[in-house]
């Protein structure tokens, strides 16, 4: 076997805490578990099929499931809910793998002494892999405990409501991204996606909200109070703000929302969704609930737009949201918009009674 073949077993052997032995049949049997139980947790995980009869499984393989029919045992994982709980973990950990990969192959060819690029060893990426893969599984030990007592309270309520929560959901868009990224280079592009993340992920962590995903162009978030999520909807836009980068619009809504396996679920998102389809750049457009709870809070001017129909929705109310000026140059004007604003509130208080 050549060095590098070599190496890519001894990495692999790193990675899956012992040397690949056991095939699909013989560790299903090891478990106790269906073959073709263990094949769908398999593909739930995200992991292309494996040959009946191709070794690639270790002992840790045969430890996850013995573990997991334990959970099972205990309450705490339902049968008819393993495959969705793999899939949410493999998605979510597969993205944080592809992200670590590449830190740690672009910290490798950076190594060298001469500025640029340079050809790795294969022996010094097992060697650098060693030493830095249980450095990253303790960090990820301590950010999940901390996301854990993040949800401290939610551990304390009855499982019959802790799923359902009233939150302000949002979404951030980037306007023009598709057209954009077609003349971007993969760098370019991987930059801006990743500034993109990073601002969003500041401000609305600075605001206490949480982020749910990002796909690309986008960031969906939630917040407990609805004035983080309106903080955070005027604040995006501008903290995101430059010549070269696409503009950003934002829409948000309020109610009831369901949470599963870390995602959001509520007709609240889809309305999040078309409000930010209808936002103009730099804006950020609300729903009647949101609008409500601005009134009488005078850092905020909350103005209703004409009504329109969107997919779903028949004559949607969107809302304005914005920064209301220090020092209004018209105090009478803008007190004459506000009572009309509050007159349409009131006026679908009235439809809805």
């Amino acid at each position: 076997m050549s060095d590098t073949g070599d190496a890519r077993e001894e990495l692999l052997r790193l990675l899956l805490d012992g040397p690949r032995r056991y095939t699909r049949l013989q560790v299903a049997a090891m478990a106790g578990m269906s073959p073709r139980r263990t094949q769908r947790l398999w593909r739930a995980l995200g992991f292309p099929d494996a040959a009946d009869d191709d070794p690639v499984f270790t002992d840790a393989d045969v430890r996850a499931l013995l573990l997991l029919s334990a959970l099972i045992e205990s309450g705490f994982v339902d049968p008819e809910t393993e495959a969705s709980i793999a899939r949410a973990m493999g998605q979510s950990l597969s993205r944080l793998a592809d992200w670590q990969t590449d830190l740690l192959a672009d910290a490798l060819t950076r190594g060298g002494a001469e500025p640029g690029r340079r050809e790795v060893p294969a022996a010094e990426v097992v060697t650098a892999a060693r030493g830095l893969f249980p450095l990253l599984r303790e960090v990820q030990d301590y950010v999940w405990r901390r996301h854990l007592a993040a949800n401290a309270d939610r551990l304390l309520t009855p499982a019959a409501v802790a799923d359902r929560r009233e939150l302000a959901v949002g979404f951030a868009d980037l306007v023009g991204y598709t057209s954009r990224s077609r003349g971007m280079g993969g760098r370019e592009l991987g930059a801006m996606v990743e500034d993109f993340e990073s601002t969003a992920s500041e401000v609305i962590a600075r605001h206490h909200g949480r982020v749910v995903k990002t796909v690309g162009d986008g960031v969906l978030y939630t917040a407990v109070s609805a004035i983080d999520a309106v903080e955070i909807g005027l604040e995006l836009p501008e903290a995101w703000q430059a010549e070269d980068r696409p503009s950003l619009r934002v829409g948000a809504s309020y109610g009831t929302v369901l949470t599963h396996l870390g995602d959001v679920y509520s007709p609240v998102v889809n309305l999040a969704s078309r409000l930010t389809s209808l936002a103009r750049p730099g804006t950020l457009l609300v729903d009647r609930d949101l609008a409500r709870r601005l009134r009488g809070l005078p850092r905020y001017r909350v103005r209703p737009l004409r009504r329109v129909s969107v997919r779903g929705y028949d004559q949607l109310q969107p809302w304005l949201v914005e920064r209301r000026p220090p020092g209004e140059a018209d105090l009478a004007l803008e007190a004459m918009l506000d009572e009309m604003a509050d007159d349409v509130l009131e006026e679908d208080v009235d439809e809805e009674g």
